[in-house]
């Protein structure tokens, strides 16, 4: 009206573009302050006032010169075009101050969560600037485990109404779903583009945090295990040091007292070399596993091994079961590798096979060479072994159901295992063809000068 009534009282003075000019301004002021809508109205309302106004005949809504109309209608699609780049440009202002303000939330909550000394204070955080952002009565984070949900934190009136409102969202880790966000409120919860964005976000962090927890708890009880498993090993290390002497002296009271005629002294005798043999196991075990058990690794021949085994197992005592194989037609076989405890795993490996394997059955024993590997195998035709214990046959203090009473402590294979991979090898077991098992041991194969 101002602007108006100034171009009026010099109407006759004033140019057609200045009248434009003016009025093009109040256009983009009218769309600054009151938006799109109001802009485009005063875009109208400047146009017919030009009309009337400012172009004769004056009064009319006629133009005495095409060319005026023309100038008209340019400035009406001008305002038009401006106030509709002017609200795009505040719409994208508006847009770009609204995400600085998510992110430095977001940031925010970020350190937040980072420093918290807890995943439970972190998911605590979280759940308030969901409450406060979305502006419901309370807010409570899930977690999933073993299938069901457990209650993690809330923030908020708690419990909620009976008759509340309540909006739930999946918490998903690596595209897992890990626990549950919920939203209760008195009356519908229906967030916003806005809101729905920054909830997202929040979702993740929540995610993130009840991973954290499970991952942390997960930590805790390896480390407890690792702990167990490192006391397991002092004691028996110690229990097994320990024990070495009285047995000692057992057998020696059972020696003398075999030689006065009591017996029960042999007995006593055989009971005490089985508890040594177990503690000298119990006492190797822990020293392997604890990296203090010492190897002399040096280049040894396959037939030598082969026939210090077939010593200890040839012989009426044994039935004369165990056969070996050395083929002497081709070079022999070398390779490097410690020979006392080699003969060891060996022995232990044949010890087994003779234990299961049938009365009056062979047990084969040979070498070959594949690759860099000097392969050992032991086979029988006992039993066998369960596909489903395959995998525990080597741990140690583990006995098959068929073998509860047959003496054993179930140290054996677990022992020549690890006595194998400290030389560089392993032993492996495979189902022997026609029946029974085939275990071999393989270790780094030597190549003379």
């Amino acid at each position: 009206m101002l602007v108006t009534l100034a171009m009026s009282h010099t109407r006759p003075d004033i140019d057609q573009a200045h009248v434009v000019l003016a009025y093009l301004l109040v256009v983009l002021g009218a769309s600054v302050g009151g938006g799109r809508g109001f802009g485009f109205l005063m875009a109208c309302v400047t146009f017919l006032l030009i009309n009337m106004l400012f172009q004769e005949p004056y009064g009319t809504l006629g133009v005495s010169k095409p060319l005026e109309l023309v100038e008209l209608f340019a400035f009406l699609a001008t305002s038009i075009a401006t106030t509709e780049l002017l609200a795009q440009a505040q719409a994208e202002a508006q847009e770009a101050s609204r995400r600085a303000d998510d992110v430095t939330r977001l940031s925010h909550l970020g350190s937040e969560t980072l420093n918290a000394g807890t995943p439970e204070q972190a998911l605590g955080s979280i759940a308030r600037v969901i409450r406060d952002e979305l502006k419901v009565a309370s807010c409570a984070i899930d977690r999933m485990r073993g299938g069901e949900f457990v209650e993690i934190t809330h923030a908020g009136a708690w419990p909620p109404d009976d008759g509340a409102h309540t909006l739930v969202l999946t918490l998903g880790a690596h595209g897992d779903p890990v626990g549950r966000l919920r939203l209760f409120h008195p009356t519908d919860i229906v967030p916003d583009r806005a809101q729905n964005e920054f909830l997202e976000a929040l979702t993740y962090y929540a995610a993130l945090g009840v991973e954290r927890m499970r991952l942390e708890a997960e930590a805790a009880h390896a480390e407890a295990l690792r702990e167990a498993n490192r006391l397991k090993d002092v004691l028996l290390a110690t229990v097994s040091h320990d024990l070495r002497t009285p047995l000692t002296t057992i057998k020696a009271l059972a020696q003398d007292a075999a030689i006065r005629g009591d017996e029960n002294a042999m007995v006593i005798e055989e009971q005490a070399d089985r508890l040594s043999r177990l503690v000298n196991d119990l006492l190797d075990l822990s020293r392997i596993k604890g990296g203090t058990f010492r190897l002399a690794i040096e280049p040894n021949s396959a037939e030598d091994v082969i026939g210090a085994v077939a010593r200890q197992f040839t012989g009426p005592a044994r039935g004369g079961r165990l056969v070996t194989s050395v083929d002497l037609s081709q070079p022999a076989l070398f390779g490097t590798f410690d020979f006392v405890h080699t003969l060891r795993i060996l022995g232990n490996l044949v010890e087994n096979a003779l234990r299961y394997a049938p009365d009056g059955s062979p047990v084969e024993l040979g070498a070959t060479r594949e690759g860099d590997s000097l392969r050992f195998t032991v086979a029988d035709r006992g039993p066998g072994v369960p596909p489903t214990e395959v995998e525990q046959i080597f741990e140690p203090f583990y006995r098959p159901p068929a073998a509860a009473n047959d003496g054993g402590a179930g140290l054996g294979l677990s022992i020549a295992q690890r006595l194998a991979q400290a030389q560089g090898g392993g032993v492996q077991y495979a189902p022997r063809p026609g029946g029974g098992s085939l275990f071999s041991l393989s270790l780094p194969a030597w190549d003379p000068a």
